[in-house]
């Protein structure tokens, strides 16, 4: 079937959902795109874009829109949680030939993104059915429509509706973190992206331009606290360097929970998972938006190449699932380093924890 003609729902306008409404239409395709929350529900925060992301983006032409937000960041400091120096990554060198890494307001990625998609997005409007058939999958809306497609693609997150609808797996399990996100303006004058590591917590912040900083911590635990910003002082206020700083220039914070999606199969027929929908994971190597637009890059392609949309969605899969499984063993491989005890693991931090990092991201030096 001629890309044109063939009649796609994304259903989710985050990063996944808008990236693959992007790839699709570069593509010739004119997918529809749906989102259950309306317009106006961004509470901003700040997100840290690493190389292949840069990479991702180039793929889909919305590098330049993107190249003038934030801040870019050429290096990462590991310290101790009183501020001493732990080890350093050179994120210009590891990325070299790759792309930039870039801290930056999500809510400026989210309208580069909305503009590159093109076309309109139904907000406000829910998935409640899909009756997948042999050549079709039949959706019913919310607001009562019902409509016929030829591919259905679930991007809708961690918490995916598609996900359950399509009987492609349960609910996330949970990752054991609890972390909080806040913007901060006006805040101490930070030039590297800078994480102080505590007893399995760390504090992170790294400046997005514009006298802001993107500011995210995590504790170990499975329910978020009555009270974050209480919290967030108690758990913080003994670590040195930038944080004190940091806490005391806080106004606000947001907490979540982090959750993983570990998945047996992507698709059902003609309905696929992509993003955090198919694979989350704790943020802690910042790959959730990295890992998206790469899966709506191949997605794209893979539809593109194939006569079926069956089989593309095989051989999308194929080629996604090493490079996110990766992810999440490297995800855990620093979680754990991070539990560690301080007094074990910052001596070994401090003699090979630059290379021990920057080995994290070997695989994804690599084309998607």
């Amino acid at each position: 079937m001629p890309a044109s003609n063939l009649r796609i729902l994304v259903v989710g306008a985050g990063i996944a959902g808008l990236a693959v409404a992007r790839a699709l239409r570069l593509a010739g395709y004119r997918p529809e795109v749906t989102e259950k929350a309306p317009a106006a529900r961004f509470v901003d925060t700040g997100i840290y874009l690493p190389g292949n992301a840069a990479r991702a983006l180039r793929e889909l032409n919305l590098d330049g829109p993107v190249r003038p937000l934030g801040q870019a960041i050429h290096r990462q400091r590991f310290l101790d949680a009183a501020g001493g120096l732990l080890c350093e990554v050179d994120l210009v060198r590891l990325w070299a030939g790759v792309g930039e890494c870039r801290a930056l307001p999500r809510s400026e990625l989210h309208r580069v993104l909305l503009t590159g998609a093109g076309g309109e997005v139904r907000h406000g409007v829910e998935v409640r059915t899909l009756q997948l058939e042999q050549r079709a999958v039949t959706v019913t809306f919310s607001d009562g429509r019902i409509a016929e497609y030829d591919l259905v693609i679930g991007a809708d997150g961690r918490r995916s509706a598609i996900r359950a609808l399509a009987a492609l797996g349960g609910s996330a399990r949970p990752a054991g973190q609890i972390v909080y996100r806040s913007v901060v303006t006006g805040g101490p004058r930070i030039s590297d992206w800078t994480a102080l590591l505590g007893q399995r917590t760390g504090f992170l912040v790294m400046p997005m331009g514009t006298s802001r900083l993107y500011c995210y911590a995590d504790e170990a635990g499975t329910a978020p606290p009555r009270d974050p910003m209480a919290r967030l002082h108690e758990v913080f206020r003994g670590y040195g360097g930038p944080v004190p700083a940091v806490l005391a220039a806080l106004q606000s914070v947001q907490v979540e929970v982090t959750d993983e999606v570990d998945l047996g199969r992507w698709s059902r027929g003609r309905v696929v998972l992509i993003g955090d929908a198919a694979h989350a994971t704790a943020p802690t190597l910042s790959q959730g938006a990295a890992m998206a637009i790469e899966d709506a890059v191949v997605l794209a392609e893979t539809l593109g190449r194939a006569d079926d949309p069956c089989e593309a969605l095989i051989a999308y899969e194929n080629r996604r699932r090493p490079r996110v499984k990766w992810v999440l063993d490297r995800t855990r491989d620093r979680d754990r380093t991070r539990d560690v005890p301080p007094a074990l693991r910052d001596p070994l931090l401090r003699g090979r924890g630059g290379r021990i990092f920057q080995e994290h991201y070997r695989l994804l030096l690599d084309p998607a």
